[in-house]
Order: C-alpha cells, then sequence, then structure tokens
C-alpha cells in the first residue's frame, strides 16, 4: 500500500508495519530501530512551512529558552570557550544561538531549509552542531545526518533533541506522532546503532537530549 521499501535511515529493507491510525500508518525497521512515515503521508512544502508558521517560538520567552537550555547545558559543559558551531533547523528566531554565545560559545552559524536557507554555512567546518526538535522533521535522515557529521571536526559534538520510542503500545497513544510535520522517530536503539556506524560516543541526557561526539 505505502510503496515503501527500504528505511530511510539505514537503508536496510528488514521494514514491517508498526502501528496504524486514522492519519497515517508507520513503519519499524529491524535493523536500526527507526519508525517512520511512508513518503506518500509527507505534507508538501507549502503545507509544511504553514504548521511551522503557527509555532510561538519566542526568542525572550522564558519558557522556551529554559527549553533550550536543557540541550545548551551540557553542550557547553562540554565544548572550549569560543568553539564555532551550527544551529542546524533553527527556525525563525536564533534563541538558541544566542544562550550559546551568551555561555561562551564562538560564532554559532545558522541554517534551517525555510528561515535560513544560506547553504553556504553546509560548506563549513564546525566544533559542535545543533539540532532542536529537528530530525523528526527529516524526509532522509540517513543522508542529512551523515551530512551534518562530515561538517564536524575531530572531537566535534552533534546535540540534538527529539522525543524518544520507547515502546509499541506507548507509541499507538502517543501525541508526538500525530504532528504532521513528524515523519520519522528515534529510539535508545537507534542512536546507539548510529553511533556504532559513525564511531561515535553517545550519551543521552533525560528524556530527549542526545549527544554524539566524533571521536
Amino acid at each position: 500500500m505505502t510503496g515503501e521499501t527500504h528505511c530511510p535511515l539505514c537503508t536496510d529493507a528488514d521494514i514491517s508495519a508498526y502501528v496504524a491510525d486514522k492519519r497515517r500508518h508507520y513503519l519499524y525497521c529491524g535493523v536500526c530501530g527507526l519508525v517512520f512515515v511512508p513518503s506518500v503521508f509527507f505534507l508538501q512544502p507549502q503545507a509544511e512551512r504553514a504548521v511551522y508558521d503557527l509555532h510561538q517560538n519566542e526568542i525572550t520567552d522564558p519558557g522556551y529558552r529554559a527549553f533550550l537550555s536543557r540541550l545548551a547545558v551540557p553542550l557547553l559543559q562540554r565544548i572550549a570557550p569560543g568553539a564555532r558551531g551550527l544551529d542546524f533547523g533553527c527556525g525563525p528566531g536564533p534563541a538558541l544561538a544566542q544562550i550559546l554565545m551568551a555561555g561562551g560559545a564562538g560564532h554559532v552559524a545558522l541554517y534551517d531549509s525555510f528561515y535560513a536557507p544560506d547553504e553556504r554555512v553546509l560548506d563549513g567546518q564546525y566544533d559542535f552542531i545543533c539540532a532542536t526538535e529537528v530530525v523528526e522533521h527529516l524526509h532522509q535522515p540517513g543522508r542529512e545526518l551523515d551530512r551534518l557529521w562530515s561538517l564536524l571536526q575531530p572531537g566535534g559534538w552533534l546535540a540534538l533533541m527529539t522525543k524518544l520510542v520507547l515502546t509499541r503500545a506507548a507509541f499507538a497513544n502517543w501525541h508526538y506522532k500525530n504532528d504532521p510535520t513528524h515523519v520519522c522517530f528515534f529510539s535508545a536503539k537507534t542512536w546507539q546503532w548510529w553511533a556504532q556506524q559513525h564511531g561515535a560516543s553517545l550519551e543521552i541526557i533525560g528524556a530527549d537530549v542526545i549527544l554524539l561526539r566524533r571521536d
């Protein structure tokens, strides 16, 4: 029905039905553990942008800054003062970049396919790359994560925020999957697989912060 034959993260063909609801079907990769939406359910770019435009993520909002600090604080503890970074999927306001630079990081470049689409920043090399609430939106997560990894200096950090899949039963009733722009869902198993494939050191902090170090 969906026409999907391979996992968009690891490209393996070991995929099976996971959950279905009234909105979409979800598939599971037996190799890397990714849960993902078949491409037939992807929104067109204009519709996807319309969903993002509804987000109320103001730079000065204390709640939003506290949310971002769950990633910023442990990352700042691991990078050198003046480290150069990239905020991938920064959205319309550079709140995370401001928090990181105020905490001692150096320049933080911005990229977002809708709000800051200057792809020249994707030709640089960085000491750290952040992606907060981004990876679940990626249509081709394997290709995009590999590209980000290639931009890191040795010893650099890839710092991610995304909610993690726990069990099939929990997923079936999970509000996180109901956002139509969320198309792939990672678990601790997925990140362990990815870290092993890339020779990375992995730390999972709390429920949704993933830190990967390029050794």
